[in-house]
């Protein structure tokens, strides 16, 4: 019999403690009937049986409601229910079209994209697989008409067909091929849309489930396996497992100091970005770091090298900046055409450029200059940005301009961009030099004096050997992979990259598909491939991350910094330790930096 004492309970309770095995918080959208919100208790003893903990999610529009929901959970459950109307994705309704529920639907697709944008587990229910379609730009079929029985008047727990599951997919690892289902529904997917695919048919042929196109934990089935018992829990022990993954990923990145070593976003600047909101043009804004859970960004300013013949100002879109930004077009004295400019005063139009948007954010944006400014940023909430240069084209020949540059807080510089410059031979050059050029030596001992981080990615094998003898300090490479992986001369060999660690210094893989592989379409798995080559070859002390975003960084699984927690995800689907991430994520780089700037003189 049931004891009625509650201290009893309560032991039972307090004998668990400490309990080691985290228990993710699983969201349950919240079904609709008369005008409460409900919730059929199958899917909250699935989620307990399956190892997560329930939370019914009531359908609300507020948008501090759902951010700040979102925020606290591990994994989203969609259920089932009414019908959606089809004007949200665009058709009118049909005659036969069933009940709708105008109470759920905006609020579902709300938190369906925004769960998608900061990369939350997804499963999805009958209606809560339409919610993902509609949400991702897919579309429904209104009324099905079939001879295989997608109704149920069965036991719902009764299995009534089976589906056919594809190949490679998430539920072919949890069902096998075939699996018997309780489908209730008269509406089905007609299109899953670019963001989706099928991975699982009846056999009429009415689309029964689809996943992710990248990779993400997202599945949508259109059967309903919280009334299947047993059978059902596969399902669940997945999105339980991942959102405990999820937990991780989140837990870890409160923790650590996660620091991306190289984008391009400052050259979308001309076009009139906003840094401070979701801005679709560019692949970093203050919005995206706060969905992909990062700390810090190194943004550079990036100098295209002319050719032949060619004027730097020729490569720069100084009309654009003149016309967005026509305080600093005047500062630097282009305000009409003809339009003209130095690489120093281009350079430093960037600086000024992200200081006018740090100061705008002030509240949640900083510019950091040395690791404990990163630090102190991380303990008052904000986001950090770190300032270099993509090509020693912006010294223009000066060698007190590195001191200037030191001055206004640049961390590293990036020798040489496609094509031999002054200071040395790029990878894409023609040995112009033979390695680094007397200015290019002046230049490196300069910036060991000012503690600037000499980068090496994009420079000749030459010069790369000719600057990790002359550097005092480690050098870095800001954004490079492995040759031996991806044959271009812009990546480094593997006797490179022995003699990049021997000598202290760190190698930032990168984002950049042409880097990755050299056919085909790169994803998230080719990066983590470079990735545990260099950890093979350099050791786990001398590995990093530089993006590339917005200079044709980007990949399926991380194509934008609102996907960067997706790389601590696979970092630990890959086994490596809480320790080892923090290395990778920034600490190896924060070393280099350090040396760097206590030998300044």
């Amino acid at each position: 019999m049931e004891s009625f004492s509650l201290q009893q309970h309560l032991e039972k309770i307090y004998s668990r403690y400490p309990e080691n095995t985290p228990q993710p918080l699983i969201g349950i959208t919240a079904n609709y009937h008369d005008p409460d919100d409900t919730v059929r208790a199958v899917y909250s003893r699935q989620v307990i049986k399956a190892g997560g903990v329930p939370v019914i999610l009531p359908a609300v529009t507020d948008v501090n409601t759902l951010v700040g929901t979102l925020d606290h959970l591990d994994a989203v459950i969609f259920t089932g229910g009414a019908d959606h109307n089809p004007l949200w994705y665009g058709q009118e309704p049909v005659p036969g079209l069933h009940h709708i529920n105008r109470q759920r639907d905006l609020a579902e697709l709300l938190l369906c994209r925004l769960a998608y944008d900061r990369q939350l587990p997804i499963l999805g229910t009958c209606r809560g697989l339409q919610t993902l379609v509609i949400a991702l730009g897919g579309t429904i079929t209104q009324d099905i008409h079939t001879a295989v029985k997608h109704s149920q008047d069965a036991d719902n727990g009764e299995p009534t067909h089976s589906v056919s599951i594809i190949e490679g997919s998430i539920l072919h690892q949890v069902y096998g091929s075939h699996t018997f289902v309780n489908s209730f529904h008269h509406q089905a997917v007609s299109d899953p849309g670019r963001l989706l695919r099928v991975t699982a048919t009846a056999p009429d042929e009415v689309i029964e489930a689809v996943e992710s196109t990248e990779q993400k934990p997202i599945v949508g089935v259109q059967w309903h396996p919280e009334w299947l018992g047993d059978d059902g829990q596969p399902l669940f022990r997945w999105l339980v497992g991942e959102a405990r993954l999820f937990h991780h990923c989140k837990r870890l990145h409160q923790s650590i100091l996660t620091l991306d070593s190289h984008c391009d976003t400052p050259m979308f600047f001309p076009q009139g970005v906003d840094f401070g909101h979701r801005d679709s043009r560019i692949l970093y804004d203050l919005e995206k770091m706060t969905e992909g859970r990062t700390q810090a960004v190194t943004m550079v300013s990036y100098l295209p090298q002319p050719s032949f013949g060619e004027t730097f100002s020729s490569k720069i879109d100084l009309a654009g900046i003149a016309a967005h930004n026509p305080v600093l077009a005047s500062r630097y004295g282009f305000s009409k055409p003809p339009y003209s400019i130095s690489p120093t005063d281009y350079a430093d139009l960037i600086f000024d450029k992200i200081e006018q948007i740090v100061n705008a954010n002030s509240q949640y944006l900083s510019i950091a200059r040395t690791p404990s400014d990163l630090y102190e940023d991380k303990r008052h909430g904000r986001k950090s940005i770190m300032l270099g240069i993509e090509n020693g084209l912006a010294l223009n020949h000066d060698i007190k301009n590195v001191k200037h540059f030191a001055q206004r807080g640049i961390v590293y510089i990036t020798l040489c961009h496609n094509g031999d410059n002054d200071l040395c031979d790029s990878a894409r050059g023609c040995n112009t030099h033979n390695g680094v050029s007397a200015f290019g030596r002046e230049a490196i001992a300069e910036m060991n004096r000012q503690g600037i981080m000499v980068d090496l990615s994009h420079a000749g094998e030459k010069s790369f050997y000719d600057a990790l003898e002359l550097s005092k300090t480690p050098i870095v490479c800001s954004h490079s992979n492995c040759r031996a992986l991806c044959d271009v001369p812009r990546n480094l060999t593997d006797d490179q990259m022995r003699a990049l660690a021997q000598r202290g210094g760190v190698m930032q893989i990168t984002l950049y598909h042409g880097f990755l592989r050299k056919e085909g379409e790169a994803t998230i798995a080719d990066a983590m491939r470079h990735l545990d080559h260099a950890v093979e070859v350099m050791g786990i002390d001398h590995v990093g991350l530089g993006t590339d975003f917005d200079g044709d960084g980007g990949v399926t699984g991380i194509k934008d910094a609102s996907e960067l927690i997706n790389f601590t995800r696979h970092l630990l689907m890959r086994k490596y330790s809480d320790s080892d991430i923090e290395k990778i994520w920034g600490q190896n780089w924060l070393r280099v930096m350090t040396i760097a700037q206590t030998h300044k003189q």
